[in-house]
């Protein structure tokens, strides 16, 4: 494993992260909301670059894991600054997104800043626009009166203990849609789904596929799986759709 290290944002944010060094271009981890960068899916692909000799970087977001900041004072725009000002610091040269769950937005999100360094991308149950499709969509009027009178609203997941949901992460998340204007991806992009996933649907999986503008890019639907994707085939096919995508650049 790497060494834990620390980069110190010009935006005031100390945000922790690994950097393995090796050979073509950097592969990034980009974890999901209230993820951090120890998760199966991040370790498991810094095991695999390392043993491949490839640089990879996996880091938390401001206010998740080993990082500043609290998560209920971020927003999907804080981290989207976060991604790009520590991939614009620490990296040169080209990268390979990973993005699982919220970080399948990031890196969306990411694309808007650094398409002419991305070789592609590989998303993981991709949330695009769950701030306002999925949230705000699905709150009751109750909810909704609530995050707007106390500025937050609390709701369950499935996965871990109950979200802080803020009505600055509504509002923000409103500023950084990507499935309502045109979204081109300039790259093989390959995404991949667990039919079991009670977090995002198939449903968001094949919007987001038809709705961007990729010379190459593939959905592949897997059955049973849920949302963490994390079993050992699951993990088999990120490495696949890795493999994949470094194979085509180097072509």
């Amino acid at each position: 494993m790497s060494a834990l290290k620390y980069f110190d944002s010009h935006r005031g944010r100390r945000l922790a992260f690994h950097l393995t060094a090796g050979t073509g271009p950097t592969i990034v981890f980009l974890g999901g909301l209230k993820s951090d960068m120890d998760g199966t899916k991040a370790l498991h692909l810094e095991a695999w670059a390392q043993q491949h000799g490839k640089a990879f970087l996996r880091f938390d977001y401001s206010g998740h894991g080993l990082s500043s900041g609290t998560f209920e004072e971020g927003c999907i725009g804080d981290w989207a600054d976060d991604t790009f000002d520590i991939l614009n610091t620490l990296i040169s040269g080209p990268i390979l997104p990973v993005g699982s769950s919220m970080g399948g937005w990031q890196a969306l999100l990411l694309s808007r800043r650094m398409s002419d360094r991305m070789i592609g991308m590989v998303t993981i149950a991709a949330a695009p626009d769950f701030t306002e499709d999925g949230y705000w969509a699905s709150f009751s009027d109750a909810q909704k009166a609530q995050i707007e009178a106390e500025g937050q609203v609390e709701i369950p997941s499935d996965y871990m203990e109950p979200y802080i949901i803020t009505r600055r992460m509504i509002e923000d998340g409103r500023q950084h849609l990507v499935l309502r204007t045109p979204l081109p991806l300039e790259f093989p992009v390959r995404c991949l789904q667990g039919t079991a996933d009670t977090a995002v649907s198939t449903q968001t999986a094949v919007r987001l596929l038809e709705h961007a503008k990729s010379p190459d890019m593939r959905l592949l639907l897997v059955k049973d799986a849920d949302h963490r994707f994390s079993d050992g085939p699951c993990l088999g096919l990120i490495e696949a759709a890795v493999e994949e995508i470094l194979a085509l650049a180097a072509s």
